[in-house]
């Protein structure tokens, strides 16, 4: 199987610099590509990243550019249309791969036709800590869909990160890649993970791919305020619920909760999920296409993939 890597950027030049010689290494193992792919960054910062690059290239690194900031789907998404390798390791900026990381997942993908993807073991350091994350817990609570970290003890999971993870291009690009309705980010990996279970494909959680990933250095901690970040969360969120969930029983129970939801975030004073619940409707019309466009590819139903 041919590999490349995908990499979005936004100034995180600093972090490339300390993680982009490993995953060279990593690549060049399977003779593939890292395709990094900028997403606006300040015009000095990306000269100096266009010089770093070329001080490193040997033919193995692709730099993209986008016009202006578009958010993680888009940036993703187009660093994966210029690939034509069988798969596609996407990781952040912030991310170090271990030794060997594609080596366990690849094996998972080689062995089972109908794995679409593999999630990576995050050593996620945490406020000087480090918290193992990689594999995804999630159910259905009050009307809206909750997830957690879920303990690295078993390979199960209910979404790969966008961030570590590693994915057929063929199916990525059948179920339309992340949608972009998530930008700037948060829940698209969530998001296209679900769909593509939905749709009869399975994922997994590899707890011998490893890879180090200082979250609090990335993109999205840097350049945004907590109030924002909670407000795309909570807008994704009620996007989730409006896009992917067909069972009948469930989305009663989201118009049954949503109520009570509204009423304890005006008695809390919680803006930002007001805001969210705002912007998501906004959001409404062009939420029921794509809801009705990627339905079309759907094979199982909410409650069996709750189960």
């Amino acid at each position: 199987m041919t590999i490349d890597i995908v990499i979005p950027n936004y100034n995180g030049l600093a972090l490339l610099k300390e993680n982009l010689p490993r995953t060279i290494e990593e690549i060049e193992r399977y003779k593939g590509l890292v395709i990094v792919v900028d997403d606006g960054s300040d015009h000095n910062e990306f000269e100096a990243l266009e010089a770093f690059i070329k001080s490193l290239s040997n033919g193995s690194i692709i730099l993209l550019r986008n016009k202006k900031n578009l958010g993680f789907s888009s940036t993703v998404n187009r660093g994966v249309a210029q690939s034509k390798a069988d798969l596609v390791a996407l990781i952040n900026t912030d991310v170090k791969p271990e030794k060997n990381f594609l080596e366990a997942a690849i094996k998972d993908l080689e062995s089972d036709d109908n794995l679409f993807g593999v999630g990576f073991l995050d050593r996620s350091i945490e406020d000087g800590k480090t918290v193992l994350r990689g594999r995804g817990l999630a159910n259905w609570e009050k009307g809206f869909l909750v997830h957690k970290r879920g303990e690295v003890d078993k390979t199960d999971t209910f979404w790969i990160s966008g961030g570590s993870s590693i994915v057929r291009r063929d199916l990525f690009e059948k179920l339309s890649g992340f949608d972009t309705l998530y930008g700037p980010f948060y829940w698209e990996d969530i998001d296209l993970s679900y769909r593509a279970k939905k749709s009869g494909y399975k994922i997994k959680f590899e707890p011998d791919s490893i890879v180090v990933h200082k979250h609090a250095e990335g993109a999205i901690k840097k350049h945004f305020t907590d109030a924002h970040i909670k407000t795309v969360a909570y807008r994704n969120q009620f996007i989730f619920v409006w896009k992917n969930i067909t069972d009948l029983k469930l989305i009663v129970s989201h118009l049954f909760w949503l109520p009570y939801h509204l009423l304890m975030s005006i008695l809390k004073l919680d803006a930002p999920f007001i805001s969210g619940f705002i912007f998501a409707l906004l959001r409404f019309p062009i939420i029921i296409l794509r809801r009705f466009k990627q339905g079309k590819l759907y094979k199982m139903s909410d409650s069996a993939l709750f189960r």
